[in-house]
């Protein structure tokens, strides 16, 4: 008989079960560390997050940066330690067979230092973090006003003109100014402070630029304050951070900044009147089509029904629970569509414009969107099956707890030639 064998027959069955617990534990322990460790390197690999809040792009999203900083550093410090203390006692205390230690009542001195620590650690935390909050609370310094609503899955954005007729500071070079309605991207002037007023129309939305601000909840029936700024030209992502829905992922914003030029530009374009198609072509098949289609919840300013020669206006609060849907009116001068869910681009044009220096982007964004570019792929899944491609409910009867209005847009069932008109019509829609 070896002498393992003469070691197991003479430890009691309750040591020998304790002992290969310990076994078992100690692999355990070393797994979790090795996946932990693992995890954290391969999180350490991603390049080019667009939602990346380690690079701040404002005055606002930088005074995060520069508390998060030292937050994350000196959690880091206490993590290594308390792994470091956790694997030596793994390791030097682990069970080799040893009668249970005598259960004692420990040191008050230690368990009083164990507490006062994290405390003051905390404490130091706390004192910046109130004052830093307070700090991005105040928007007295703002010099636009924008106001933006949240609704199953999209936002709405509404520029106001002010008292003096202008847009954001800006002044229309041609026309009178008017409110501007769009979505999926809020376009502001680089070095403006930018207030933005929010809201929703029916559940508790969250709105999050990363790189630009922190979140800001939007509750119904209360508007809610958050200051936007940039002095660096280019498309900022974001994404609603409050569950609201089966298509909660599939809500998402950017902030695109313009240096004051192009942004003159973009209130220009943005203001010019109705153009209609040429006659005869397959984008006047669609505007037709539109009016037919699309035009009960989807509104495109300063469109005339070609029948009838009026003006046609949409009403979505008798369609859409919310009460609202999409402005339509420069769809290809924006990028995304469907709450900001897709690209309009393909992914090579989205790159070129995504990527472009400071100085090259505002002419890159404002080419909008060509027939080129167009990433007609997902745009045509859209046309066809709205609901298919975005969610919006998981059980079809829901219909009876909104009166039979529908969360999104539902589905249209629109031939493939219909859905060929609509495409060349929203292409001049820029």
């Amino acid at each position: 008989m070896s002498h393992s064998e003469d070691h197991d027959r003479t430890m009691s069955p309750l040591t020998t079960t304790t002992s290969r617990l310990g076994r078992m534990g100690r692999r355990t322990t070393l797994t979790a560390i090795a996946v932990t460790l693992g995890s954290a390197v391969l999180a350490g690999c991603a390049t080019n997050a667009p939602q990346d809040t380690w690079k701040p792009a404002g005055e606002n999203a930088q005074k995060i940066q520069n508390l998060q900083w030292p937050v994350f550093l000196t959690a880091g410090v206490v993590g290594v330690i308390v792994m470091a203390a956790i694997g030596i006692i793994v390791l030097r205390f682990r069970d080799k067979g040893q009668p249970i230690p005598e259960q004692t009542h420990g040191k008050a001195w230690l368990e009083y230092m164990f507490i006062a620590i994290p405390a003051v650690i905390l404490a130091a935390i706390a004192i910046p973090t109130v004052g830093l909050v307070m700090a991005l609370n105040s928007t007295d310094d703002t010099e636009c006003i924008i106001n933006v609503t949240g609704q199953q899955w999209w936002w709405e954005y509404d520029y106001e003109v002010s008292a003096d007729g202008t847009i954001c500071g800006f002044a229309p070079s041609a026309v009178e100014a008017s409110p501007i309605i769009t979505s999926g991207q809020v376009v502001i002037p680089a070095n403006t402070k930018v207030l933005l007023r929010g809201t929703s129309r029916d559940v508790i939305h969250s709105y999050w630029i990363p790189r630009l601000n922190g979140k800001r909840d939007m509750v119904p029936g209360r508007v809610h304050f958050l200051r936007l700024e940039s002095d660096t030209p280019g498309i900022y992502a974001g994404q609603c951070t409050e569950f609201c829905g089966l298509s909660h992922a599939n809500m998402r914003m950017e902030t695109v900044v313009l240096e004051s030029g192009d942004f003159q530009k973009w209130l220009d374009n943005e203001l010019e009147p109705y153009s209609a198609p040429a006659a005869g072509t397959l984008a006047a098949e669609g505007e037709a089509t539109f009016v037919a289609q699309c035009s009960r919840c989807h509104q495109v300013n300063g469109l005339l029904d070609p029948n009838k020669g009026t003006l046609v206006v949409s009403y979505p609060d008798q369609f859409v629970y919310s009460g609202a849907s999409p402005n339509l009116t420069n769809l290809m001068g924006r990028n995304t569509f469907a709450g900001a869910s897709w690209d309009l681009l393909t992914p090579e044009c989205r790159a070129d414009v995504w990527d472009a220096t400071p100085e090259e982007f505002g002419a890159k964004y404002l080419a909008g969107v060509t027939p080129e570019c167009l990433n007609e792929i997902d745009l045509r899944e859209w046309l066809r099956n709205a609901p298919a491609k975005k969610p919006m409910y998981a059980d079809p009867t829901m219909l009876d707890e909104t009166d039979g209005k529908t969360r999104g847009m539902p589905y249209l069932g629109l031939s493939e030639d219909q859905i060929d008109q609509l495409i060349a019509y929203l292409l001049e829609r820029k």
